[in-house]
């Protein structure tokens, strides 16, 4: 029997803790994606991508794991649980938008790194500051000790504690 008590047995294909936890996955995406879209240090043409839901939680993906000295697109697609091809995809979108670039690495001649344009990293302080403020409205609607304690446990299970 699943942890979840409150509904009956036929309705565990909508209530189990995996469809919860994607729902609430987007709602946080959107939220921090609605905050972008309004958020003065956004390049402007970057701010109406985000209005107008041009971005989605996969153009997130580079946003989340692109360190700032900049990552090969293999790399970047390992970090981020992605295919090389879907990356390169992505990579090519963002960098027409102008939020990153492909500069040369100094590793390998025949490879290229993907780093963050200007506009890129204006994006990244904006996506830290709206991923900030989604957390303390997370608190502020659960509460202090909810919050802790789902933090907590989601740490630990993707984590893979027992």
């Amino acid at each position: 029997m699943g942890f979840n008590l409150l509904f009956t047995h036929q309705d565990w294909r909508q209530a189990h803790l995996g469809r919860l936890l994607g729902h609430a996955m987007r709602r946080f995406d959107e939220r921090v994606l609605q905050l972008m879209a309004h958020h003065l240090e956004v390049p402007l043409a970057l701010a109406n991508l985000a209005a107008r839901d041009k971005v989605s939680a996969a153009h997130v993906h580079i946003t989340r794991h692109l360190p700032r000295e900049g990552a090969r697109l293999n790399d970047l697609a390992v970090m981020a649980g992605m295919s090389k091809q879907a990356m390169g995809d992505l990579v090519t979108q963002c960098e027409a938008w102008g939020l990153v670039q492909r500069l040369p690495d100094a590793l390998d001649a025949r490879a290229k790194r993907i780093v963050f344009t200007e506009d890129g990293l204006a994006w990244l302080s904006a996506f830290e500051q709206a991923v900030a403020q989604t957390e303390d409205e997370f608190v502020q609607a659960v509460g202090k000790d909810v919050a802790t304690v789902v933090s907590l446990g989601l740490e630990a299970y993707a984590n893979g504690y027992r």
